[in-house]
């Protein structure tokens, strides 16, 4: 039985390696997003400094690890059996919810996954063992520190509201300082700004970063914490006078160095302190093995109590906390997941106009229309003036370049989420709230974003519709990680061996599912993105661009119509269900198509304005085409979902020669815009009477049938839809050749 535990550890150090990868590509937006989002250094600067901020922060990290051996539950009301139930329990909880979280791109907090699923393991635990005790439930207490969990609680509400208002207020009196032209004011403010961000970073991280690390002595941790005041007056001093040498002699924007020292503050004060979400709990596992077999093996792992884990003398071993620096750097550098939640954060605070991943809901119409309400009670009362002066600080300079290379947001802005994360994570260590820099920095960046008017009229309700879904992540994250890693631990107390070794599969399983559809999403992503291009300029570069876009619509429109024949010639649900999938992404395609009409015709040369109308008319007839495909997709779902009967050979052989005809007629298309040897359009053109009058023909059928043999009123309105609709597809597919032809035409007369 002895050697399972010592399997049990090998496992641990496994999942905490996972951990580390999946922890860091959620937490990596924490300190990487101001940076990226600004565009103040390049990537690899931003990259190499945080990379060293992490390594630096990783191997002086020694503290906090008690949370995970004690900080949450009792260790000497638990044997050591039950502790490595619960660590592993804990370790496959935190494991899948993040990468759940990674997958769809939604940051959450480490600290919480860990902290909620120790409380859950530990209180299923303790109730399993109290039921087969005495069953006296109001002993629960004393297994459980209730005090720590109620300080978590009020921490995520705390920082949530404060992190949000906060990074509103310094945002907003920055951009009245600064306004978006920041060269006007940049010499008058920068470096008393400078000194005050500076200041406050620096402070964060002799406070945060390094509150934990073993080679400060007892002596000077105790001088600054009296000295605090003192401590931050001299750093302003001497930051203020250095940032003006720094502009003035050096000629450094002072707003990049805010931006570098900030990212290396973030990224050490995180590698420091939230080391522990990632391998406290195999530590503490491995010091609880270390226990066991030097004192507890003559009593047994189920008699053998954890009293030990409660000192507060119990060094992490260096090798752990440089393994998993090492681990750490190498995941920042390589993680595709990470790059997901950082789009996710920068794409709700940029400041322009884009595509927006989130759909409206009716909280955050309500939110938007009570902020109108409250802006125009504002206005009113606010003299016309102070408005006028106070707008003119909010017109934003017209950006010239490429819009694939703007910046999310500015320097000011990036420079505020750094200042004010840093100086509320501060204020939070110093008064012991345990506040996550997840939720800090990211209601920060939504705070200043807001206050910056990013979030206008245009973009406001899906902003704070996204905003709403990642708060709900957080919560849902604590609930669920209490939830499963309770359930787990209670069937590894039960299960012993047999479920742990059920877990590890199911694990490998999970992640091997999880890899293949992330790699299938970002293929179909990167597909899209390659359609989705915004440096068009020429009428050449738009007949180009728009034969791909047809090229790829067509192609998919073939597959989903097949599908749809296929499945319900066969009633298979399942294909017509991932046929309704499919077709909802083809809309989402053409929906960003149009969505981007409007920098489209701003980025076309005067030469090729013309190509503006042509443009659009052909993004309504692959709108027309979609919505034709959606009608015929969730009509045939929807007849075999309802149980109707299935259609008659008969009808399911003419719409299996209406698929064969429309499936040549789409394969001639996309061969033709491939290839882009449009000469061929007119012999596609020349079948559409064909077609045409196939599907005429098999309608005048179902009309004799109804007549004499057929019975089933849902067949013949399923099919009489399928056909209607065929025709429909068709004659809107060859509107959008006969404008492509003509257009085409156009373009070489132009040109010659």
């Amino acid at each position: 039985m002895e050697q399972i535990y010592v399997i049990m550890l090998v496992a641990l150090a496994i999942l905490a390696s996972i951990d580390l990868m999946v922890g860091v590509a959620n937490d990596a937006v924490n300190f990487l997003n101001s940076a990226i989002g600004s565009k103040a250094v390049s990537f690899k600067t931003i990259m190499i400094v945080a990379s060293i901020g992490v390594a630096v922060g990783a191997l002086y990290s020694n503290g906090m690890m008690e949370i995970a051996r004690s900080g949450i539950f009792t260790p000497s009301m638990f044997s050591f059996n039950d502790v490595i139930m619960i660590f592993l329990a804990v370790m496959i909880t935190d494991v899948l919810l993040l990468d759940v979280f990674n997958t769809l791109g939604l940051p959450t907090s480490t600290t919480v996954s860990i902290i909620f699923s120790l409380l859950g393991a530990s209180v299923f635990i303790a109730i399993t063992k109290i039921y087969f005790a005495d069953g006296d439930f109001n002993t629960l207490g004393e297994y459980i520190n209730t005090k720590k969990a109620s300080e978590i609680i009020y921490s995520i509400l705390l920082s949530v509201i404060l992190s949000f208002t906060l990074g509103s207020i310094i945002q907003y009196i920055s951009r009245l300082l600064f306004t978006f032209h920041i060269e006007k004011r940049y010499r008058y403010f920068g470096a008393i700004f400078g000194g005050f961000a500076l200041t406050a970073i620096s402070f964060f991280i002799l406070i945060k970063g390094l509150k934990s690390v073993t080679f400060i002595s007892s002596d000077a941790k105790d001088f600054i914490k009296e000295n605090q005041l003192m401590i931050i007056g001299y750093c302003f001093i001497f930051w203020t006078v250095a940032s003006q040498i720094i502009m003035s002699v050096i000629k450094f924007n002072i707003f990049k160095l805010i931006i570098i020292v900030g990212t290396f503050g973030l990224a050490l004060a995180f590698a420091g302190n939230d080391l522990v979400n990632f391998i406290g709990v195999p530590i503490a596992a491995f010091q609880s093995y270390e226990m066991y077999t030097e004192v507890g093996q003559t009593l047994g792992a189920k008699e053998f109590m954890m009293s030990g884990l409660e000192g507060e003398n119990l060094p992490a071993p260096f090798i752990f906390l440089a393994l998993g620096g090492t681990i750490m750097v190498y995941t920042l550098w390589t993680s595709k997941k990470a790059k997901n939640v950082l789009e996710t954060e920068q794409n709700l605070s940029r400041q322009g106009e884009g595509s927006e991943k989130y759909n409206a809901n009716t909280l955050s119409r309500g939110i938007v229309r009570g902020g109108m309400y409250l802006g125009n009670a504002i206005n009113f009362v606010l003299p016309k003036a102070v408005q006028i002066k106070i707008d003119k600080q909010f017109i934003l300079p017209e950006y010239k370049g490429k819009r694939s290379e703007q910046p999310m947001f500015d320097m000011v802005r990036a420079s505020v989420n750094l200042i004010v994360a840093a100086v509320l994570i501060s204020i939070g260590t110093s008064m012991k709230l345990p506040l996550s820099t997840t939720y800090v920095t990211f209601m920060v960046a939504m705070g200043s974003s807001f206050a910056d008017r990013a979030w206008d009229r245009e973009s406001a309700v899906y902003r704070i519709a996204g905003v709403l879904n990642v708060i709900g992540g957080w919560f849902f994250t604590a609930i669920a990680a209490f939830i499963a890693s309770g359930i787990i631990a209670y069937t590894l107390y039960i299960g012993e061996a047999f479920a742990f070794l059920a877990y590890m599969m199911i694990i490998a399983i999970f992640f091997y599912r999880s890899n293949q559809l992330h790699k299938k999403k970002v293929q179909e992503e990167e597909e899209v993105k390659s359609l989705k291009r915004e440096d068009i300029v020429t009428i050449n570069e738009v007949i180009n661009e728009t034969s791909d876009q047809i090229a790829n619509i067509v192609n998919k429109s073939n597959k989903i119509y097949s599908g749809v024949i296929s499945g319900l010639s066969l009633q298979d649900l399942l294909i017509l269900k991932e046929n309704k999938k499919a077709i909802k992404k083809l809309e989402k395609q053409v929906d960003d198509l149009k969505n981007n009409v409007y920098y489209f015709i701003k980025n076309l040369d005067e030469t090729s304005v013309e190509g503006s109308k042509f443009y659009i008319l052909i993004l309504g007839y692959l709108q027309d085409i979609s919505q034709s495909m959606s009608f015929i997709a969730q009509n045939g779902y929807s007849h075999v979902n309802n149980n109707h009967k299935q259609l008659k050979f008969n009808q399911t052989r003419d719409l299996k020669s209406i698929e064969l005809q429309v499936l040549e007629l789409f394969n001639n298309i996309v061969l033709v815009f491939n290839s882009k040897d449009f000469k061929n359009i007119d012999t596609i053109l020349s079948e559409k009477d064909v077609a045409l009058d196939k599907i005429s023909d098999l309608i005048q059928k179902q009309i004799e049938r109804i007549r004499t043999t057929e019975n089933s009123p849902k067949n013949s309105k399923l099919y009489f839809a399928l056909l209607l609709e065929t025709n429909d597809l068709i004659k809107a597919t060859m509107s959008l050749l006969e404008l492509f032809k003509d257009f085409n035409q156009y373009a070489a007369n132009k040109s010659k």
